[in-house]
Formats: structure tokens, sequence, C-alpha cells
């Protein structure tokens, strides 16, 4: 007989009436609940008005109808430019004005991951693991995790971060990662380059890895500007429209996740 998977396991308990997650189920139970919104590929750039002008519609739109948030997460392609500092000072001055804590993982449009780090990590009390942070929140687990491969569109998780997301996964803590390359080709495209620049290169290595964890909720990416919400062996993966492309024109998009318990309750919202 093959061995049982935990996830299996806890399947089956649940159709025989066993209290699922029985293990961590005290975990899950201290958790107060998470309110967040998630922003993506917002494409900052000084020498594009709209874009600058999408980023404090955004920020006036949260503090104005959420607000009772517990943060905003910015999913990557925050900004566009990789050379000019004072573009990233001044996204994180306009993002800064926000009424709740802000966190931040880079795609691949933003400067070297020290320079990130040095600006949105480092002093935003949150654990770090060289690439990647960890911020806990209600009793949630909130992964930060980098993707982007230095001076190119394409990206992956290097073995320090599929470690790093295991020993926090292994807490059985109910979890979330953020990231900027989705795991799977959801818009259903068909050409490899296309799918090699857009799809997590090594995804098939990180989905057996990762998401064989029933307290992975949900991950969180973009770099498509396509909407997606769709599951993985039970994680809800969301990958949300882009707040700023031609296909958003006037309409800012971003999403809104509600987490109670392990029930993950989420919608695409616009600014207009």
């Amino acid at each position: 007989m093959s061995p049982i998977s935990r996830r299996s396991f806890i399947k089956g308990a649940i159709a025989v009436g066993i209290t699922p997650l029985a293990l961590n189920a005290d975990v899950i139970k201290k958790s107060q609940g998470l309110k967040f919104i998630h922003v993506t590929d917002s494409h900052f750039d000084l020498q594009n008005e709209y874009s600058v002008q999408s980023l404090k519609t955004m920020v006036l739109f949260i503090n104005e109808h959420y607000k009772d948030l517990d943060f905003v997460l910015f999913g990557g392609d925050n900004y566009n430019h990789t050379k000019d500092v004072h573009e990233a000072h001044k996204f994180k001055k306009i993002v800064s004005q926000l009424n709740v804590p802000f966190y931040a993982v880079r795609g691949n449009k933003e400067a070297s991951q020290k320079e990130f780090n040095e600006l949105f990590v480092d002093g935003m009390g949150l654990k770090t693991n060289d690439r990647d942070w960890l911020l806990e929140k209600n009793g949630y687990m909130i992964l930060g995790l980098d993707s982007s491969t230095e001076g190119a569109s394409n990206g992956s998780y290097d073995d320090e971060t599929i470690k790093f997301a295991q020993s926090i996964l292994e807490k059985e803590k109910p979890t979330i990662i953020l990231n900027h390359h989705p795991y799977t080709n959801y818009w259903g495209g068909t050409e490899k380059k296309d799918i090699h620049k857009y799809v997590l290169n090594n995804t098939n290595e990180v989905q057996e890895k990762l998401f064989k964890y029933p307290n992975l909720l949900l991950t969180l990416s973009g770099h498509k500007h396509i909407d997606s919400s769709s599951e993985i062996n039970g994680t809800k993966v969301i990958a949300t429209r882009a707040l700023m492309s031609p296909q958003n024109i006037k309409s800012f998009p971003m999403r809104y996740v509600e987490i109670d318990g392990k029930k993950v309750h989420e919608k695409l919202v616009y600014t207009v």
C-alpha cells in the first residue's frame, strides 16, 4: 500500500467527522482573521504622469473606503526603472501615505535586491532571510518570496527561498505567500517564450514542495496583468490584475482579501 499524504489524511478525516487540521487546530482557533488589499504591477514611472496619478488615486481610495485593513501588499513591478533610485523613493513616499502598514516584494522591473531591501524590507519589522521576508500577524504567517531573476523578465525560486518557505510552512500555522511570478499558465498561452517569461520557471518543483502543506491557504501573484482566482491542491491561487496597464486605463484594479480562520474571501475592486 502506498503511504497516504497528510493532505489526503485530513480530507479523509473530514469525511468521517474528525476535526480537520487536528495538529494545528489550536493555532487556527487563535487566529484573529485578516483584512488586506493586494496591489500589483503599478508600474510607477515619473515619465508617465498617468501612472503617478493612478498610485495616488489608489492610496486615496484605500484610505477612504477600507479603513480597517491590517495592511496592503504590493506584488512587484511596483515601479518601472531599475536604475532610477529617485523613482523608488518617490513610490515609497506616495504609498507611505496609506493609513495602514504596507509590505512589498520585487518584480522584474525593480532595482537590485540589495537596493530594494534597503528601501522596502529593512526597518519594516519583518523577519528576513536573504531575498525573502516573513510577517506574523493575527496568528497568520505572510511570506514575501523573491521570484525575480536579475536583469530578466522570467523568474524562479532559488533553493534558499524554497527551504525558507518550507521551514515556515512546517510550523503548521496558516500561511500566505506573496510573490511576483504566477505558478500556472492560467491564461492558456501557447508560445514557449511567453510561458517561460511569465510562469515561475520551476513551478513544478515549487508546487511539489510547497503546495503539499494544508496550512498554505493563499498565494498572491501578478506579472501577467490578467486576473485569475483558482486552486492548486486545495490552496487558493490568485493573480491580480495590474493596477496600471493599457488594459486597465482609468479603472485601477486591486484585490480585497478577507480571511476568517481557513476561509478565504476575495474580490477584485476598482477605484472607479
